[in-house]
């Protein structure tokens, strides 16, 4: 189960920076067919065509943040209950709570463009939480290694 649980924790991590690179790819595509004269309006969007071909970057953002990212962070405090790893349980919750966070912020920015921004400090905050997690077991055996003050006295 520890595997599972350390698996879990580096796959968030992962996909939280895939969550980067597609957004920004999107950006830029969308910033290029701009400058080439396209314009990306409420009837573009809804439409079936796909105005350029980044635009896949903005589909594989909102299901990776609205459906693998908080699944993946489920099952990771799922695992953390059966890995006993001290503070596994902790890291985990903290990540699925920077997980509810994130969703949150994606969703309210589209009212609060502000929040867009609290929305990629806190992608930075989870990609660091979820590193963390995963490392949780070393630091456990690095505490478990090292030996106790007047072990030898």
């Amino acid at each position: 189960m520890k595997l599972a649980y350390k698996v879990m924790a580096y796959l968030i991590a992962v996909e939280v920076a895939v969550q980067a690179a597609m957004i920004v790819l999107a950006d830029a595509g969308l910033s290029k067919y701009v400058e080439q004269g396209g314009v990306f309006d409420k009837a573009t969007m809804e439409s079936d065509a796909s105005p350029f071909p980044e635009i896949v970057g903005f589909m594989i953002h909102g299901i990776n943040g609205m459906m693998v990212i908080p699944v993946a962070a489920l099952l990771l405090l799922i695992f953390s209950f059966f890995t006993k790893v001290p503070g596994a349980v902790k890291a985990a919750g903290l990540v699925l709570l920077l997980v509810v966070v994130q969703i949150a912020l994606g969703i309210l920015g589209h009212d609060v463009s502000a929040l867009g921004a609290v929305h990629g400090l806190n992608a930075l905050l989870l990609f660091a939480t979820a590193l963390y997690a995963a490392r949780r077991d070393r630091a456990a055996q690095a505490v478990a290694a090292r030996p106790r003050a007047g072990a030898y006295s």
